[in-house]
């Protein structure tokens, strides 16, 4: 069982996408948080994306010349800059967002958010030193354009005990496989 151990807070990583097919990735070092020896992970709460534009007020649909999709996710182990089915045990929340440029219609899709994977707690724990971002737009971007896809994660420092800990570590491990 989980014992929170502080209150929440919040880490946000911003990734640019500035051409089609080309994907960004970003990590968010959570060694201050995670300690192997007082058994410490992190539970995350809530993960959101936010997509915007070139500049905060830029319209989505004016920053890419054809129909197109972001694909923006996080897991808890490298997967090499690549989008991962949702079947991954690493994968930590994922999201798309459809822009059709001839329509300019916008439509978000989180497949999974949070994704607890049926914690008791409501939480995903998470016990490696880093988190994984990665995101690709599936269409064109335009010239001198970008889009950025914010990822903000609700979190907390969780205590686990030593059987907890030993199970999250196991998974973790066989999820590298």
């Amino acid at each position: 069982m989980a014992t929170k151990k502080t209150s929440t807070f919040y880490l946000t990583e911003r990734l640019t996408l500035v051409a089609g097919s080309t994907p960004v990735t970003a990590t968010i070092d959570l060694g201050a948080y995670v300690d192997v020896a007082d058994r410490q992970a992190i539970a995350i709460e809530e993960v959101d994306f936010i997509v915007q534009g070139l500049s905060a007020g830029s319209p989505l649909n004016g920053e890419v010349t054809t129909d197109a999709t972001v694909f923006t996710q996080v897991s808890d182990l490298n997967r090499g800059g690549t989008i991962q089915f949702a079947d991954d045990r690493a994968l930590v929340a994922s999201a798309q967002l459809l822009l059709d440029d001839s329509a300019n219609i916008v439509s978000h899709s989180s497949d999974m958010f949070p994704d607890v994977f049926g914690a008791r707690d409501g939480v995903r724990l998470v016990v490696n030193d880093q988190l994984y971002l990665t995101s690709e737009v599936a269409g064109t971007v335009g010239s001198n354009r970008a889009l950025n896809v914010t990822v903000r994660i609700k979190a907390h420092v969780a205590g686990l005990t030593a059987k907890d800990w030993m199970a999250i570590a196991i998974q973790s491990t066989a999820a590298d496989n």
